[in-house]
């Protein structure tokens, strides 16, 4: 898996942004010129714990957005899933944020589970310049915190010295 310090890797994904054929579209990096990125990836469409992680990320999106960061989903599953998907779930059909068919992607990152041939449930932030400043991976069976990912960005974007369980607005190690 790539971690920090590493260049995220130049990808061409399709994606569904929307929920008619209309809205299946091409992301890249150039996408969000002078944004942070925040990509997580998740196993499976049609799946049970997955849609949980999809609607809180677009509940909190307009936090990220504060942060000047976008956020982009994806998983092993194409684009035409993704929009049958949306179109079926109630917690996603409002998504406000693109769904990528990542199988280049997440091979590229290296977080193909090796039992499953499906994305881990990784998160990446990414600055501006395109190198990665966060990695982080759960098992299958483990959805993610996005109060944690939101924690972790504020950390990273503060350029200071940031302690255990520091959180926007608490003191900085000072030295």
């Amino acid at each position: 898996m790539l971690t920090v310090g590493e260049r995220f890797p130049e990808f061409k994904a399709q994606a569904c942004v929307g929920n008619s054929p209309d809205d299946l579209t091409q992301i890249t990096n150039s996408s969000y010129p002078g944004k942070w990125g925040v990509y997580f990836f998740y196993p499976k469409d049609f799946t049970f714990i997955c849609p949980t992680e999809i609607a809180e990320f677009n509940r909190r999106l307009a936090d990220f957005r504060e942060r000047d960061a976008e956020v982009i989903g994806g998983s092993t599953d194409n684009e035409f899933s993704h929009l049958a998907w949306r179109n079926s779930h109630k917690d996603l059909k409002d998504l406000d944020y693109p769904l990528i068919a990542a199988q280049k992607l997440a091979a590229d990152l290296g977080i193909l589970d090796p039992n499953e041939g499906v994305c881990l449930r990784a998160t990446f932030v990414v600055d501006p310049d395109g190198v990665i400043q966060w990695a982080s991976a759960n098992a299958l069976s483990v959805g993610r915190n996005v109060d944690e990912v939101l924690r972790v960005l504020d950390a990273i974007q503060s350029d200071e010295l940031c302690p255990c369980n520091w959180n926007k607005g608490d003191e900085f190690i000072k030295v």
